[in-house]
């Protein structure tokens, strides 16, 4: 229960820092240098509130797989779209039409039954370096892939191959966040020193820049449900066969496929908001 509250908290700060740098960013300038744009920024507190938030969301998710298993807390993170559009509904007053938010009680809805249908338990903590290797390799030959379909694509396909990339991106980097919390709580003096401290602040650069790309390909309608189904299943992936977590299968699987089709469909519907691709969609200088 610890870890479930530490995700949802973290979810709540994802959409918070969502929505209050997009609100500090409104207030640079068209055609701004990057020099300009930064210092504006800086000088904005509801923007560096945004940074507070999002700081806050990573410590909240490091304090989840703490305590919880990747598979158990990486699908939490996806009601950070929920909580953005209630954000925008108390803060900007703005009033969404009764699909908007019946797309947030199927996404929910959906989230509830894959979680109770794949019942993930928690495994090891501190899985053994071979594991990490394979896994290492997999994602990386797996996002390399999708980024020269991509590449060789175009349109919403472009858009829908670099979002499953990014997602995979995400999903690694929390696994690199479990293994670096592991550490830290058999010996906080060695996290220092381990090699997935320093891998997850890669995988982590890497993976923004990503996005960035993924955002900029095409629309948010296109970008973000690949974006929110992948890294969720993909961490519970890792999560069986990196950390021993335990995932029910036979009869369940029904229930988790209608759990994935619901929170994919309400992604879709958020998605398609306007609010909230004002606030999702980066600025473009």
């Amino acid at each position: 229960m610890i870890s479930v509250l530490l995700a949802v908290l973290a979810s709540a700060c994802n959409a918070a820092a969502s929505y209050l740098q997009r609100r500090g960013t409104l207030a640079v300038p068209d055609g701004a240098s990057p020099l300009t744009f930064a210092r504006t920024l800086l000088r904005r507190p509801i923007w560096l509130a945004g940074i507070l938030a999002m700081i806050g969301g990573f410590l909240f998710q490091a304090g989840a797989l703490a305590f919880g298993g990747l598979s158990l807390v990486e699908p939490l993170l996806v009601m950070e779209l929920p909580f953005t559009l209630i954000i925008i509904a108390v803060f900007s007053r703005t009033r969404f039409s009764t699909r908007t938010w019946l797309a947030v009680l199927a996404m929910s809805g959906g989230l509830a039954a894959l979680l109770v249908a794949a019942a993930p338990s928690p495994g090891t903590s501190m899985p053994p370096a071979h594991k990490w290797w394979i896994t290492l390799l997999v994602v990386a030959l797996a996002i390399g892939a999708l980024i020269g379909a991509a590449w060789l694509t175009g349109g919403p396909l472009r858009t829908v191959l670099l979002g499953t990339a990014t997602g995979f991106g995400f999903a690694f980097t929390a696994a690199l966040i479990k293994g670096a919390a592991g550490i830290l709580r058999a010996d906080p003096i060695d996290v220092l020193t381990s090699w997935p401290l320093y891998a997850m602040v890669a995988s982590g650069v890497l993976t923004l820049m990503l996005l960035q790309v993924t955002l900029r390909s095409g629309t948010l309608v296109a970008a973000q449900p690949p974006l929110t189904i992948s890294d969720p299943v993909a961490s519970m992936v890792m999560g069986a066969l990196v950390f021993s977590e335990s995932i029910r299968a036979g009869s369940w699987i029904l229930l988790e496929i209608l759990g994935v089709a619901l929170i994919v469909y309400g992604a879709i519907e958020i998605s398609k908001t306007p609010s909230f691709q004002g606030i999702v969609t980066p600025v473009r200088e």
